[in-house]
């Protein structure tokens, strides 16, 4: 017969069922549990010296494996009991286990070290996706006993996390930098709050893109930067100057024009109004060359060269900046 969990009882987690059930002993099997050497027996004994009613177990619904409470269910067994109270977890195995291990921390039999460390490497592997700090939370270790135990798992290392609240954080933030600083360009009255919630970062990583934004600055700090982003063409490099100069000049101008931190700043937007009034596009200088009289060919073509020799020296410059630069 069912009845309402008591309040207290502690037993609130997601997929564990809100009601106590009766069920025969019987039908119960051993879990996968995060006990190393199996049965405490003096534990045993000392819950069945215990006359009143024990806590309710909780079990695996599709398995009907105990995930909390193997100590009780045996007492209850020396005690030569036929039915115990348990509650049904909804899960699948993995889930089974992570709850197994945090109902172990909370109550009962402590784990041990070795116990706890174990439980740890056999959650990452298997949700690696949950933060330290959420993991630590499941197992009582701490944050860098967990950060210890992933970096030497072959398997726990993931672009994002899933922390103690929920919500999924990535660890590069460049992306939810680069969000951030389009959202505050395209909606300047937006709050720290709602950017930092459309872009997946915390309100203060928003505060310091407005300010790197207002300051002049990319958004994106280089330390914030994979590996990837800082060799593709955007960070520079032989293959990216190649490219660079394959493209028409006024499509890249139309580009820097785009970038959240030129046009967000006073200097940014003095840059890119120098350069378009210096710029044009393979286009305009198709149309240039078909108004200049076959007389003043030479002396265009000599200024023209003129200029060129001025604007390689300034890319040569620019291009030892960005060596130093990273």
């Amino acid at each position: 017969m069912a009845r309402d969990l008591s309040p207290t009882s502690g037993d609130n987690e997601p997929g564990i069922s809100q009601e106590i059930v009766r069920i025969s002993t019987s039908k119960l099997c051993i879990s996968d549990s995060p006990r190393l050497n199996g049965i405490d027996r003096d534990h045993v004994r000392t819950l069945a010296d215990v006359d009143d009613p024990l806590p309710a177990i909780i079990v695996h619904y599709p398995t009907m494996q105990v995930i909390d409470g193997m100590h009780r269910l045996e007492a209850a067994l020396l005690k030569g009991l036929t039915e115990i109270d348990a509650h049904y977890f909804h899960g699948n195995d993995a889930e089974a286990f992570r709850l197994a291990v945090a109902a172990n921390i909370r109550h009962g039999l402590p784990l041990t070290q070795a116990e706890r460390q174990s439980a740890a490497t056999r959650i990452i592997r298997s949700h690696p996706q949950l933060s330290d700090r959420s993991i630590a939370h499941t197992t009582g270790l701490s944050a860098k006993t967990v950060a210890r135990i992933r970096h030497g798992s072959h398997n726990g290392i993931t672009d994002q996390r899933i922390g103690r609240d929920g919500k999924v954080r990535p660890l590069n933030t460049a992306e939810g930098r680069r969000i951030a600083s389009r959202t505050i360009i395209d909606r300047p009255g937006a709050s720290l709050r709602e950017i930092a919630r459309e872009a997946g970062v915390s309100v203060g990583t928003v505060r310091d893109v407005r300010a790197r934004l207002a300051s002049g600055k990319d958004p994106v700090p280089s330390r914030h930067r994979t590996p990837y982003e800082r060799s593709s063409p955007i960070a520079g490099g032989p293959d990216a100057q190649q490219a660079v100069r394959t493209l028409d000049p006024g499509v890249m101008l139309d580009g820097l024009r785009r970038d959240p931190a030129l046009r967000y700043s006073e200097s940014g937007r003095h840059l890119l109004r120098w350069l378009g009034t210096h710029v044009i596009s393979i286009a305009q200088a198709r149309t240039a060359l078909c108004n200049v009289p076959p007389h003043c060919a030479v002396v265009v073509a000599r200024i023209a060269r003129g200029y060129a020799d001025v604007w390689s020296s300034l890319a040569i410059e620019l291009e030892r900046q960005d060596d130093n630069d990273r």
